[in-house]
């Protein structure tokens, strides 16, 4: 398992997150549920995105899909405006499952999109979504008209399992768009997913991100690695600008902050689940790098709303899978 993965691999679509939205000229649909990202389909037509942190709109057409990250409302339209009357603006969330209102008579022109909302917490995924531009649009490639077509059949459609269809295919489109777009020359891609193509930091990425609770060393990442100790400390932090073991703290850390959040798991049992022998070295490490101890950061984001749930006892060098809130 990639960095990549570890980011994306809670990241779904939730149930009633989707909607098959006709736009016809002259109105638009406003996008206000203040998801971290929005995944847009067109499936028939053209349209035009308005986002807050974009000068000029953004054209979107059939064989493209555009990422939006939150939580700032963004406006989806048939014209390339960036401001709209109130009649001509209807407000749109996601989670709740809708279809738009039915095609205008006579219009020439009509546009069908498929939106897919993705309602992610914690400090994990920021990993990822701090390094995504406000909109971004990846053509296809590879021609996918058949899978339009189907996506348009499943819509429209009401036989058993539509739902969980439409989960899967919007997550694979979204991961597919997001690895196409840091893939693009020019594309900002973090550091990273950028190292993952390294012969050197490549497989130690993958190996602290597959098993962060087991007691790394510099010599045993570098034998992961086949490489001498000063080889890898020189090519990563060439790579990720920060030494081996700095990263694996950080990662752990960003961990231990979700697992605080969405777990009961006491600090002891996070200690051994994440590498560490005991609590003392645990609370220190993490009060180093978030400035509060574990128990305060559990208490400040419980006393914000978060929810917490009881987890399974992972099995050994494993951390275990984070529920997504639903």
């Amino acid at each position: 398992m990639d960095p990549f993965d570890t980011l994306l691999r809670d990241v779904r679509a939730e149930g009633a997150a989707f909607g098959r939205s006709v736009l016809s000229p002259s109105w638009a649909l406003r996008f206000t549920d203040g998801a971290p990202l929005t995944l847009c389909v067109p499936l028939r037509g053209e349209a035009w995105i308005v986002h807050p942190e974009r000068d000029e709109p953004t054209r979107v057409r059939v064989g493209e899909a555009v990422v939006v990250r939150g939580p700032q409302p963004f406006v989806l339209s048939a014209e390339p405006r960036s401001t709209f009357r109130p009649d001509e603006l209807r407000d749109v969330d996601c989670r709740q499952s809708s279809d738009s209102r039915p095609p205008v008579p006579g219009t020439a022109e009509q546009m069908l999109l498929l939106a897919g909302a993705y309602h992610v917490r914690g400090q994990a995924p920021q990993r990822l979504l701090g390094a995504l531009p406000p909109v971004l649009v990846v053509p296809d490639e590879h021609d996918c008209s058949s899978l339009r077509d189907y996506l348009d059949f499943q819509l429209g459609g009401c036989r058993p399992g539509r739902q969980v269809v439409l989960d899967r295919l919007l997550d694979w489109l979204l991961v597919c768009t997001i690895r196409d777009w840091f893939d693009q020359p020019g594309a900002e891609a973090p550091r990273w997913y950028r190292a993952l193509g390294d012969d050197t930091v490549g497989p130690v990425l993958r190996a602290m991100h597959d098993a962060p609770g087991e007691p790394w060393t510099l010599a045993s990442l570098a034998a992961r690695a086949g490489v001498s100790r000063t080889t890898l400390a020189k090519r990563f932090t060439e790579l990720m600008g920060e030494p081996p073991l700095t990263y694996l703290t950080d990662w752990r850390m960003t961990l231990a902050a979700d697992m605080l959040t969405d777990t009961t798991a006491t600090v002891a049992a996070m200690a051994r689940r994440l590498g560490y022998s005991d609590a003392f070295g645990f609370s220190t490490a993490f009060k180093r790098v978030h400035g509060v101890s574990p128990s305060e950061h559990r208490r400040l984001t419980q006393s914000a709303g978060q929810v917490t749930a009881t987890i399974d006892p992972p099995s050994p060098g494993q951390v275990p899978r984070q529920p997504l809130p639903r």
